[in-house]
Protein backbone atom coordinates (compact mmCIF):
# COMPACT_ATOMS: atom_id res chain seq x y z
CA UNK A 1 0.00 0.00 0.00
CA UNK A 2 2.91 2.35 0.77
CA UNK A 3 4.33 1.86 -2.72
CA UNK A 4 0.96 2.66 -4.28
CA UNK A 5 0.58 5.82 -2.20
CA UNK A 6 4.13 6.90 -3.15
CA UNK A 7 3.39 6.21 -6.82
CA UNK A 8 0.25 8.39 -6.77
CA UNK A 9 2.06 11.17 -4.89
CA UNK A 10 4.82 11.15 -7.51
CA UNK A 11 2.26 11.08 -10.31
CA UNK A 12 0.35 14.03 -8.81
CA UNK A 13 3.55 16.05 -8.34
CA UNK A 14 4.59 15.36 -11.93
CA UNK A 15 1.19 16.40 -13.23
CA UNK A 16 1.29 19.62 -11.20
CA UNK A 17 4.77 20.43 -12.49
CA UNK A 18 3.65 19.82 -16.08
CA UNK A 19 0.69 22.19 -15.68
CA UNK A 20 2.93 24.89 -14.21
CA UNK A 21 5.60 24.53 -16.88
CA UNK A 22 3.22 24.13 -19.84
CA UNK A 23 3.00 27.86 -20.74
CA UNK A 24 6.78 28.17 -20.70
CA UNK A 25 7.13 25.17 -22.96
CA UNK A 26 4.49 26.27 -25.46
CA UNK A 27 5.76 27.71 -28.68
CA UNK A 28 4.86 31.32 -29.38
CA UNK A 29 2.20 31.82 -32.00
CA UNK A 30 3.51 33.17 -35.30
CA UNK A 31 3.03 36.90 -35.84
CA UNK A 32 -0.16 37.88 -37.64
CA UNK A 33 0.27 40.25 -40.56
CA UNK A 34 -2.90 41.95 -41.78
CA UNK A 35 -2.80 43.49 -45.24
CA UNK A 36 -5.80 45.81 -45.55
CA UNK A 37 -5.84 47.51 -48.92
CA UNK A 38 -7.87 48.74 -51.83
CA UNK A 39 -8.17 46.10 -54.53
CA UNK A 40 -6.98 48.07 -57.55
CA UNK A 41 -3.89 49.60 -59.10
CA UNK A 42 -1.72 51.46 -58.08
CA UNK A 43 -2.36 50.02 -54.61
CA UNK A 44 -1.82 46.41 -55.64
CA UNK A 45 1.35 47.37 -57.53
CA UNK A 46 2.75 49.09 -54.42
CA UNK A 47 2.03 45.97 -52.33
CA UNK A 48 3.87 43.56 -54.62
CA UNK A 49 7.23 43.80 -52.76
CA UNK A 50 5.41 43.36 -49.42
CA UNK A 51 3.61 40.26 -50.65
CA UNK A 52 6.78 38.87 -52.23
CA UNK A 53 8.56 39.24 -48.89
CA UNK A 54 5.71 37.63 -46.93
CA UNK A 55 5.54 34.78 -49.43
CA UNK A 56 9.22 34.05 -48.81
CA UNK A 57 8.69 33.54 -45.08
CA UNK A 58 7.51 29.95 -45.62
CA UNK A 59 4.49 30.14 -43.31
CA UNK A 60 6.38 31.61 -40.34
CA UNK A 61 3.78 34.39 -40.22
CA UNK A 62 0.01 34.25 -40.46
CA UNK A 63 -1.19 36.55 -43.25
CA UNK A 64 -4.72 37.94 -43.35
CA UNK A 65 -5.84 39.88 -46.43
CA UNK A 66 -8.80 42.26 -46.27
CA UNK A 67 -10.25 44.56 -48.90
CA UNK A 68 -10.32 48.04 -47.35
CA UNK A 69 -13.60 48.75 -49.14
CA UNK A 70 -15.39 45.73 -47.66
CA UNK A 71 -17.43 46.10 -44.47
CA UNK A 72 -14.95 43.84 -42.64
CA UNK A 73 -11.97 45.86 -43.90
CA UNK A 74 -13.57 49.16 -42.93
CA UNK A 75 -14.37 47.78 -39.45
CA UNK A 76 -10.78 46.61 -38.99
CA UNK A 77 -9.38 50.00 -40.03
CA UNK A 78 -11.75 51.67 -37.57
CA UNK A 79 -10.80 49.21 -34.82
CA UNK A 80 -7.22 50.53 -34.82
CA UNK A 81 -8.46 54.12 -34.53
CA UNK A 82 -8.18 55.24 -38.15
CA UNK A 83 -10.79 56.63 -40.49
CA UNK A 84 -10.96 58.14 -43.91
CA UNK A 85 -9.47 57.04 -47.21
CA UNK A 86 -6.56 54.72 -46.38
CA UNK A 87 -5.41 52.80 -49.46
CA UNK A 88 -2.94 50.56 -47.56
CA UNK A 89 -2.78 49.55 -43.91
CA UNK A 90 -0.34 46.90 -42.71
CA UNK A 91 -0.77 45.54 -39.19
CA UNK A 92 1.80 43.44 -37.40
CA UNK A 93 0.14 41.73 -34.45
CA UNK A 94 -2.55 44.42 -34.51
CA UNK A 95 -0.27 47.46 -34.70
CA UNK A 96 0.61 49.66 -37.67
CA UNK A 97 3.26 51.59 -35.74
CA UNK A 98 6.91 50.58 -35.49
CA UNK A 99 9.88 52.25 -33.84
CA UNK A 100 13.06 52.21 -35.92
CA UNK A 101 16.42 51.58 -34.28
CA UNK A 102 17.23 55.30 -34.61
CA UNK A 103 14.20 56.04 -32.40
CA UNK A 104 11.97 57.49 -35.11
CA UNK A 105 8.50 56.08 -35.55
CA UNK A 106 6.96 54.81 -38.75
CA UNK A 107 3.34 54.00 -39.57
CA UNK A 108 2.52 51.33 -42.13
CA UNK A 109 -0.37 53.19 -43.71
CA UNK A 110 -0.93 54.79 -47.08
CA UNK A 111 1.59 54.15 -49.84
CA UNK A 112 5.27 53.55 -49.16
CA UNK A 113 7.51 56.61 -49.15
CA UNK A 114 8.66 57.70 -52.60
CA UNK A 115 5.94 55.70 -54.33
CA UNK A 116 5.38 58.74 -56.59
CA UNK A 117 1.66 58.67 -55.93
CA UNK A 118 -0.13 61.97 -56.47
CA UNK A 119 -2.68 63.29 -53.99
CA UNK A 120 -0.26 63.23 -51.05
CA UNK A 121 -0.88 59.60 -50.17
CA UNK A 122 2.78 58.66 -49.84
CA UNK A 123 3.47 57.37 -46.35
CA UNK A 124 6.63 57.53 -44.28
CA UNK A 125 7.45 53.84 -44.44
CA UNK A 126 9.59 51.78 -46.78
CA UNK A 127 9.46 48.09 -47.60
CA UNK A 128 12.77 47.79 -45.73
CA UNK A 129 11.05 49.23 -42.63
CA UNK A 130 8.27 46.68 -42.98
CA UNK A 131 10.73 43.81 -43.37
CA UNK A 132 12.62 44.96 -40.27
CA UNK A 133 9.38 45.17 -38.27
CA UNK A 134 8.30 41.67 -39.32
CA UNK A 135 11.78 40.29 -38.60
CA UNK A 136 11.59 41.91 -35.16
CA UNK A 137 8.21 40.28 -34.55
CA UNK A 138 9.70 36.94 -35.55
CA UNK A 139 12.63 37.39 -33.17
CA UNK A 140 16.36 37.25 -33.80
CA UNK A 141 16.06 34.10 -35.88
CA UNK A 142 13.37 35.55 -38.10
CA UNK A 143 15.48 36.72 -41.01
CA UNK A 144 14.28 35.55 -44.38
CA UNK A 145 16.13 32.55 -45.74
Amino acid sequence: MDKLRKFFATLAASAAAAVILMPALALAAPPTIEVIALGHSPVQDALKPVRDYLGGLDGRVRVVELNAESPEGARRVGAVGLKGHIPILLLIDGSYRFKRTDGTAVEFKDFPAKANIPLGLNGSWTVADFRTAVDTALGAGGKQR
